[in-house]
């Protein structure tokens, strides 16, 4: 198990354990919130008319050859595919032998929600495949709405998918000139040109600092807050040539000198690692002892809250070193499955995008803290 045994005593008590218990929010929370972060609740859509493809061309789906394997699959299991987005890793679950049961294609975006209702008119799909729209962070809500008593595995991909980045109207994508939008879900909460036109220029630097990791934050924040006295910053192309200039043009740059600006705008825009938090603590909540959970995430920001959580989880005693006899009697939730998986050369070059993603996995523990001999 995760964590190591390092006390020569143990007591344990069921209602003693850790909950994704590692702090990070010094380090990653954003020191702003501005309007009240929007609320998506969870619920199973009316089914819209039907799309013309359930997987559209130009969607690879990253690390499917490896995610569907970690999740270990059960016949008739019930699974959560947490951010459904091109429904690849979730049509790799429907195909699975033996047959999974239901699973639930959750996403916060409206159109990715559409292309589930799409893939469950499929033969393939044999009325086991649920769209519910709403944010991941809401999967405690969704299977008590469905009167689930416990998953057997989730998968969260996080991040951008092919389709909001190609589709110009999203605003997310500085190559293509677009109103500043950047919302996962466009019916609720604030966009990015709110944020841009609205907010101080120390929060701003404070953003793109904390979420970009852009060294230039605060020469781009002065930057905006210049131009958008003039006039109101309301298009992806203005906001990446504001920032172009600010930090003195490409200058032999292997990226765009706006993606880290335009990354920051939209993790705050979507508050996307305070809801990674909440759905890695409700993953494990609805996990049933020997469910899977896996998680790719595509920057370090994420993957360090992934990684944080797994340890917490996984971890045996919360004691101080010093201490020499266990008193704490933490029972682990988790236990870590493997070390960190990335896509290997020939994935990379059939799907640039797919460089930077980095997979981890757990796997839920019974009650007393043992692992459990998982059936097929």
């Amino acid at each position: 198990m995760g964590g190591g045994q390092r006390r020569a005593r143990r007591i344990r008590r069921p209602d003693r354990h850790t909950t994704c218990g590692v702090d990070v929010s010094a380090d990653v929370s954003p020191p702003h919130r501005g309007a009240a972060a929007h609320r998506l609740e969870s619920q199973t859509t009316a089914a819209p008319p039907l799309a013309s493809e359930a997987h559209p061309p130009g969607h690879r789906t990253v690390l499917l050859e490896q995610a569907i394997p970690a999740l270990a699959p059960r016949r008739n299991g019930t699974y959560i595919d947490a951010t459904f987005g091109g429904g690849g890793h979730t049509r790799a679950l429907l195909e699975h032998e033996p047959p999974v049961g239901r699973v639930f294609a959750v996403d916060a975006d409206a159109d990715a929600v559409a292309r589930a209702w799409s893939l469950s008119r499929e033969p393939l799909a044999q009325d086991r495949l649920v769209p519910v729209h709403g944010n991941f962070r809401s999967i405690p809500d969704i299977a008590a709405s469905h009167a689930i008593d416990g998953i057997e595995g989730v998968l969260m991909d996080l991040g951008l998918s092919s389709f909001q980045l190609n589709e110009a109207e999203r605003g997310f994508a500085f190559r293509l000139d677009a109103p500043l939008d950047m919302r996962y879900d466009r019916g609720t909460g604030r966009s990015a040109r709110d944020l841009v036109n609205d907010i101080s220029e120390e929060e701003l630097a404070a953003i793109i600092w904390r979420f970009g990791q852009e060294p230039k934050s605060r020469q781009i924040a002065a930057a905006i807050v210049r131009a958008r006295e003039r006039e109101p910053i309301v298009t992806t192309t203005r906001l990446a040539e504001i920032v172009e200039r600010a930090v003195g043009g490409r200058k032999g740059r292997a990226t765009h000198p706006a993606t880290r600006t335009f990354q920051a705008i939209r993790i705050e825009v979507n508050t996307e690692l305070e809801s990674l938090k909440s759905a890695l603590r409700a993953a494990v909540d609805i996990l049933r002892p020997g469910g899977r959970l896996v998680v790719i995430s595509f920057h370090s920001l994420e993957d360090r809250l992934v990684k944080q959580a797994i340890v917490a989880e996984a971890t045996t005693c919360v004691c101080p070193p010093s201490q020499p006899i266990c008193t704490c009697d933490t029972i682990p939730r988790l236990r870590r499955i493997g070390g960190a998986v990335k896509p290997g050369a020939a994935e990379v070059e059939l799907n640039p995008r797919a460089r930077s993603a980095i997979m981890r996995v757990a796997e839920r523990l019974d009650p007393d803290g043992h692992a459990i001999v998982r059936g097929g």
